[in-house]
């Protein structure tokens, strides 16, 4: 199945990102794709955090919803956003929080998952300072989907978030249902992801012998954040099929099913476990 982890260098205009997400859609439509994964924050990286407030949709209906909708109907893709915010009912204790839900469109526009990530980003260095707890809520489970690719395969897909790849014990969960593939959409900062970014995706790939998918944010944002970027696609023996630096990106990789079998066959890694 040929995949397509699209690298963004999102703004604080939504409308603009929608425009350039749109153009990285139908870029890797162009190339055959049939799985497109944009990053975290694809529709907004705003100049606060708070920003997330003023844009949020409630779930099943808003532009940026039908943006995916009728993106993946109209290139016959399967899709997945990235993140955007949506609305908590009920308010109460939520009151003045969103969840970054990641959503799923299959090439007839239908959406059949969501994830809202569960493991929320707290950084201080002295220098840098991040607490997505003042504005998000975290998700309360994990979400796969299947996806049946034209060469027969149906692919399992665990969904997550960012944050979500420093925690195993998600990865973990979704391998023992099936998941052969693991998504994770991000916008790692450059101190983290030049840290840790290919180590914990490599990680996450061979200790679950899954595809990985991460497309990400990657460059200098007119917010002024700098986001890390090397959207990366990595088979299931911890190989770097693509990546990208910096910059707008499609990269596009071709995810062998019987790799998965093969590598899993030749160590049962999974059938071992003792806890």
């Amino acid at each position: 199945m040929k995949v397509a982890a699209l690298q963004m260098v999102s703004s604080t205009r939504v409308d603009d990102n929608l425009a350039r997400a749109g153009a990285l859609l139908a870029d890797a439509a162009r190339q055959g794709v049939e799985l497109a994964v944009l990053p975290e924050y694809f529709c907004l990286l705003g100049r606060r955090d708070t920003d997330k407030l003023a844009v949020q949709e409630v779930d099943g209906a808003g532009p940026i919803q039908q943006f995916l909708a009728d993106a993946a109907r109209e290139l016959g893709l399967w899709i997945v956003g990235g993140t955007l915010p949506l609305s908590i009912d009920g308010g109460g204790p939520q009151a003045g929080r969103v969840f970054n839900s990641s959503l799923v469109f299959a090439p007839d526009g239908r959406r059949v998952a969501r994830y809202d990530k569960m493991h929320l980003f707290r950084f201080d260095n002295g220098g840098e300072r991040f607490d997505e707890a003042r504005v998000l809520q975290p998700g309360a489970a994990p979400a796969l989907f299947d996806l049946p690719s034209r060469d027969g395969h149906t692919w399992r897909v665990g969904l997550s978030v960012c944050y979500d790849l420093r925690f195993p014990e998600l990865y973990r969960h979704y391998a023992a249902r099936g998941a052969d593939l693991l998504l994770v959409p991000s916008a790692f900062t450059h101190t983290t992801g030049q840290a840790h970014w290919e180590l914990l995706l490599r990680a996450r790939a061979v200790e679950n012998l899954a595809c990985v998918v991460a497309p990400a944010q990657g460059g200098l944002h007119d917010n002024g954040r700098r986001t890390w970027g090397h959207s990366m696609v990595v088979d299931p023996w911890g190989l770097i099929l693509g990546q990208c630096p910096e910059g707008e990106a499609t990269v596009v990789c071709e995810l062998d099913a019987g790799r998965v079998a093969q590598c899993r066959a030749q160590l049962p890694a999974l059938t071992h476990r003792v806890l």
